[in-house]
């Protein structure tokens, strides 16, 4: 069993979001110039809100505002989901596919560090 984690850094539903917004600040870096001050900027806002949030949830001590900025990270995957979308309809930036299945693996890593904690489990570096 792992040991729980001392840092958000720790977090793997962390890590594994930090590296979806690296993703889409390099497929968003291929997106048409007239786009930066729109989809570009809404999609990188929206994906580094995720690991913002899950970083600031977890110094929050109580269970309830730990678990209101995971759901505004929640909130964010979801819009995320849609600007991929969009990206994909556009044909904006290639094969789009392997970035939103990473977006999903961070969907249910984050589902399930909600659940421990509304359980009141002490979530290992989940």
């Amino acid at each position: 069993m792992r040991s729980p984690a001392r840092s958000f850094e720790d977090l793997i539903v962390w890590q594994k979001a930090h590296r979806y917004v690296l993703s889409i600040y390099r497929l968003t870096n291929h997106f048409p110039k007239h786009e930066i001050f729109s989809l570009t900027a809404q999609m990188r806002r929206a994906s580094i809100s995720i690991p913002a949030n899950i970083a600031e949830g977890f110094k929050k001590r109580g269970k309830a505002d730990k678990v209101r900025f995971l759901n505004i990270a929640q909130g964010s995957v979801e819009e995320c989901q849609y600007y991929l979308i969009v990206a994909r309809d556009l044909k904006y930036g290639g094969d789009i596919e392997p970035i939103r299945i990473s977006l999903k693996e961070v969907s249910k890593l984050l589902e399930g560090y909600m659940k421990a904690i509304e359980r009141g489990i002490r979530p290992p570096s989940f």
